[in-house]
């Protein structure tokens, strides 16, 4: 009798922003892995804290495109998750998840991404 061994869920962190929007960060590099490379839609929007171990965090796209407020909300999120949780305004790496990938035996959570855009954040999280 053979058991598949599938890898287990990943264990993330959910929260919804004002308008419905939902946004995931990972709870280890494992789930960062898996947010980032399997779970993640092209057009949705990847954050990481630049240059510090953090969570890698998802904002959902849909159908329509979110407002300035909404995707600095997510940077937000991912300051929090991150060792730069107590700092002031924290830089936040952001793309499109279709520009997050994963270099060949890179170790878990670890990725490259393209076409960055820097956000400047006060860690927080939403209400």
């Amino acid at each position: 009798m053979s058991v598949s061994k599938r890898p287990p869920e990943p264990e993330l962190h959910r929260y919804e922003l004002p308008g419905g929007w939902i946004v995931l960060a990972g709870k280890t590099d494992a789930d960062n892995d898996r947010l980032s490379i399997r779970i993640a839609n092209a057009n949705d929007f990847w954050f990481h804290v630049r240059g510090m171990p953090g969570s890698h965090v998802i904002l959902r796209v849909e159908d329509e495109e979110p407002d300035k407020q909404t995707i600095e909300a997510a940077a937000a999120i991912a300051a929090y998750h991150s060792k730069a949780r107590a700092g002031g305004k924290v830089a936040v790496s952001c793309t499109r998840a279709k520009f997050v990938t994963k270099p060949k035996g890179a170790k878990p959570g670890t990725v490259q991404i393209r076409r960055e855009k820097v956000i400047k954040v006060a860690p927080s999280l939403p209400e």
